[in-house]
């Protein structure tokens, strides 16, 4: 397999028709190897669109919607990034060649373990992996700039939302199957956010994931 020629077709085949136009964004997916962080069993396929599985039952999200949420959010070098949902490491690397520091953070030892090797092996020194139950978000290395909810979530819990510093900007994918919306919230001061609707999809949901109040009769 052309590792080379598979990745230029994803970004110019997939990714681009997706709306993600940043050249930085464009660049950045051909610097960070794809293919370094997916499972052995699938590396011929790390550059199709579909979520390629992590041990556990878990699931890598599919390259135009990482590359879209990285271009919505647009990280700036001096800021500091939690993720929620570490996986095999991949958007936690892709953040961190944008950010000062990235956390992120998975509830399975595993797949914390995965993405710590994953991210020494590739070389990405300013991303640290906790171990944990980020549902709610981190609230020891409170606030961050942005925020990265790699997995579905029913209902944005508002702990989540008091952890972003103001003017800091969260990703989620917030709802239940069949479809979500991948929103952008952005703080607009001590009390205030902006809700940005960017496109629709479906992603696992969150080990955990904060649900909805259930009425009772």
């Amino acid at each position: 397999m052309n590792l080379e020629q598979a990745r230029f077709n994803m970004i110019e085949q997939q990714i681009r028709p997706w709306d993600v136009l940043d050249q930085d964004v464009l660049n950045l997916l051909s610097i960070v190897k794809r293919e370094n962080f997916v499972p052995a069993a699938y590396r011929n396929m790390a550059f199709v669109d579909f979520q390629v599985p992590l041990p556990g039952g878990q699931h890598m999200l599919p390259p135009r919607v990482e590359a879209r949420v990285l271009q919505e959010l647009a990280v700036k070098k001096h800021e500091s990034v939690l993720e929620i949902g570490a996986g095999s490491g991949y958007m936690a690397a892709l953040l961190a060649h944008r950010a000062q520091h990235v956390l992120t953070v998975d509830i399975s030892p595993e797949l914390a373990e995965l993405a710590k090797s994953n991210l020494v092996a590739n070389g990405v020194p300013n991303a640290e992996v906790a171990t944990g139950d980020g549902s709610r978000g981190w609230p020891a290395a409170a606030p961050y700039d942005v925020i990265v909810v790699s997995g579905g979530t029913p209902v944005l819990p508002q702990e989540l939302l008091e952890q972003l510093k103001v003017g800091g900007r969260l990703a989620a994918f917030v709802g239940t199957a069949p479809v979500m919306k991948t929103q952008i919230i952005t703080r607009v001061d001590e009390k205030q956010y902006r809700i940005a609707d960017v496109f629709e999809t479906y992603v696992e949901p969150l080990i955990n994931a904060v649900q909805p109040p259930r009425f009772k009769f």
